[in-house]
């Protein structure tokens, strides 16, 4: 039977006491494959890897064994541990104490916001696709992506398992639509044609060198996300979706990613493959006469899989907004539910956030500043420059997981002696490859700039700029916190607080 390890009384967070009293447990296995997949597999990224040539299947590989399935083990471990709501929140705060915790946390949580204008952006990409002349204006792009911000926001406040269903359905046909371009791929060969990439060992660019280097922090940055789905950790109804929801989201992952890099590579030319288009493009070559066909229907998937994906994205970051409030690290009202026994409060708050940082990056900035760029090629800046930047705190709290799983060996060493999932060796082996994979996703980050429009010194200013004052914003969130939220409340009167 499975077991979780029991939790040091002298050191239980609010928040493990009562989050499962407050929350249904609603989730099964397949729901967190389901959110797994919405987190990690941006199959575009496939698109991106192309660039390596034939290495970037070596690229892929190092980045599973490096990042994913030490990531996964890590997760793992800790979930079955303290299998709380928050993750890497909660771990933090037993490996570290409540500081460091929210800290952890605030730097798993801030991504969370700016993702979901990726994604809203991805949606605006893919309608483009269908129409070139759609959108054209920044600010049109920018009230799309807050209406898909919208959108999500009543998904995420829904009855949880009308939402999750419905994010299972696009699951299955994100999936679907993933197959069919590695499908693409192979009836591309088969039907005679020559493959568009040189695979072949002897005339292929397999070779690792310093030119396509870079791809391996890009595929880390891929990766990310490995334990969010976590932070519904008392949501889940069994201890074992844990462990099974870790191996096969990554079976997953690894799968479609290698199948979206083959179709593109085969079906595609060298010269359109490195563009987010060339997915639809891979199936319209791919399939002959009915391609066209096929093509639009999967665009018409994508666009669903990112409105979906923008809900799945809401809701998980919510949860931390959510036990930060039960812990009394913010204002309780984060932790306000509604009948549907959701956290529509810290749902609200960070759509909000969201949609005013479209607002500032879309409308307002690329009509209010005279930079010398046009009001496209501004908002593509500022959003180029805050997705790297948040990238680069990503990355951070991923650190901080690698090392909590050592800290804990110690700290727990019996609870975690009961739950182990790997030999010791295995978690340090793991520590040291997941940190020294995420150091080199942020190298990457800040010395390979996303866009051309602004130098490589404005790059290094701003990347570093946000990233370092963001993490300042966080310790000040502890610190404001700390002083001001009363803390001499019963478990009693937060409840009353938070369903009242």
């Amino acid at each position: 039977m499975a077991s979780t390890a029991a939790s040091d009384s002298s050191n239980v967070l609010r928040s493990e006491r009562i989050a499962g009293g407050i929350l249904p447990k609603v989730l099964n296995s397949f729901d967190m494959v389901a959110i797994f997949v919405a987190i990690v597999l941006f199959i575009s990224n496939s698109a991106v890897a192309t660039g390596a040539g034939a290495a970037a299947y070596i690229y892929w590989i190092l980045g599973f064994i490096t990042f994913l399935i030490p990531g996964a083990i890590v997760t793992g471990q800790l979930g079955r541990m303290f299998p709380g709501e928050g993750s890497i929140y909660v771990w933090t705060n037993k490996a570290f104490g409540p500081f460091m915790g929210f800290f952890a946390g605030f730097c798993a949580w801030w991504p969370g916001v700016l993702v979901m204008i990726a994604t809203g952006d991805a949606v605006v990409s893919l309608i483009q696709q269908l129409n070139a002349n759609l959108l054209a204006p920044a600010w049109q792009q920018g009230v799309v992506i807050i209406l898909v911000i919208a959108f999500s926001l009543i998904l995420s406040v829904l009855r949880f398992r009308v939402t999750q269903n419905l994010v299972n359905v696009i699951f299955v046909a994100y999936g679907g639509a993933i197959l069919l371009i590695g499908v693409a791929g192979l009836l591309w060969l088969l039907t005679g044609h020559a493959a568009n990439t040189d695979l072949s060992f002897s005339t292929g660019h397999w070779a690792l060198n310093r030119g396509n280097y870079t791809f391996y922090g890009l595929i880390i940055l891929a990766l990310l996300g490995i334990e969010v789905p976590l932070n519904m950790g008392v949501e889940v109804s069994n201890v074992r979706s844990i462990t099974r929801y870790l191996l096969w989201g990554s079976v997953v992952v690894i799968v479609a990613y290698l199948l979206g890099t083959f179709g593109i590579m085969m079906a595609v030319p060298a010269a359109q493959q490195g563009s987010p288009s060339a997915i639809a493009t891979a199936v319209q070559n791919g399939f002959g006469p009915v391609g066209p066909v096929l093509g639009v229907i999967v665009t018409l998937i994508f666009i669903g899989f990112f409105l979906f994906n923008t809900t799945v994205y809401n809701y998980s970051f919510a949860r931390l907004l959510f036990v930060s409030g039960l812990d009394r690290r913010m204002p309780t009202v984060m932790s306000k539910v509604n009948a549907n026994r959701v956290p529509w409060v810290a749902v609200v708050v960070q759509s909000v956030i969201s949609a005013v940082l479209t607002a500032v990056a879309f409308i307002i900035a690329p009509y209010a500043l005279n930079t010398g760029l046009g009001a496209a090629s501004l908002s593509t800046v500022i959003y180029d420059i805050l997705q790297a930047a948040v990238t680069v705190i990503w990355c951070v709290s991923m650190v901080v997981l690698f090392i909590d799983v050592i800290i804990m060996r110690y700290k727990y060493h019996e609870n975690f002696a009961r739950v182990r999932l790997a030999p010791d060796w295995v978690f340090y082996l793991c520590a040291v490859l997941g940190c020294i994979g995420t150091a080199f996703g942020v190298y990457v980050t800040f010395t390979g700039p996303w866009t051309t429009l602004i130098s490589y010194t404005q790059w290094l200013f701003w990347i570093g700029g946000i990233a370092i004052l963001s993490l300042i914003i966080g310790a000040l969130l502890f610190v404001i916190g700390h002083a001001t939220i009363r803390t001499d409340v019963s478990d009693e009167e937060v409840i009353a607080e938070v369903t009242g």
